[in-house]
């Protein structure tokens, strides 16, 4: 009960502190994740268009190589490029949200029946039409998997944002550790895991209204 008093205490005191350190983490979540989809998905459609494999093997390679280097060292690698802080650590986490959004469209779009594009075709749809009526709802599944999974991945990642000096929940955790208060750990800890459960919700509920529409 005294712990439980203690941490009503401590959210009471430092309730503005908090707010501002979950604030940040959500911007350079929904930044990386906005670049990420933005760019990574045309990408991936673009790729089942393509005819040369090896370019699209090169393209699945140079993602798959960023997924290798450690969370960390990729973010240290950013400072004698960009600085410290915000565009450095959006950089970076982009950087990793490429490849399971890259692969889960692709293999999305790739696994649709050629029979259901044909018809597509026979109908008098563009290659436009047939993307946006028939290709890509089809590929739903696969595509708001590859969305909720880097989401997950990106607001663990963005705890490490801190170490070069772009705030979010990350500043309160290794304020925690620096000062020893288990309180301030756990309650960085516990906030990132509560939003990125939310969001996966939140994606998850619009995946089933969109494939029930």
């Amino acid at each position: 009960m005294e712990l439980l008093t203690d941490y009503i205490d401590f959210w009471q005191d430092k309730y503005e502190s908090i707010l501002t350190y979950m604030w940040e983490h959500l911007v350079i979540s929904f930044v990386v994740m906005l670049l990420s989809i933005v760019i990574t998905i045309p990408l991936a459609i673009y790729m089942t268009k393509m005819k040369s494999e090896r370019i699209k093997g090169m393209i699945f390679n140079i993602a798959n190589v960023f997924q290798t280097i450690p969370t960390v060292a990729l973010l240290a690698i950013m400072i004698p490029l960009m600085g410290i802080g915000f565009k450095p650590a959006v950089a970076a986490l982009f950087l990793y949200a490429l490849l399971p959004l890259l692969r889960n469209t692709y293999t999305g779009i790739q696994s649709i029946d050629p029979s259901i594009v044909e018809a597509a075709k026979g109908m008098g749809f563009s290659s436009f039409g047939r993307l946006m009526k028939v290709e890509l709802p089809a590929a739903l599944p696969y595509v708001m998997s590859g969305i909720r999974v880097t989401t997950v991945y990106i607001i663990s990642w963005t705890t490490l944002a801190a170490l070069i000096g772009a705030g979010g929940l990350g500043d309160l955790i290794l304020a925690g550790i620096g000062y020893n208060d288990k309180q301030m750990i756990f309650t960085g800890t516990l906030l990132a895991i509560v939003i990125a459960m939310l969001l996966d919700l939140l994606f998850q509920t619009f995946e089933k209204k969109y494939s029930k529409a």
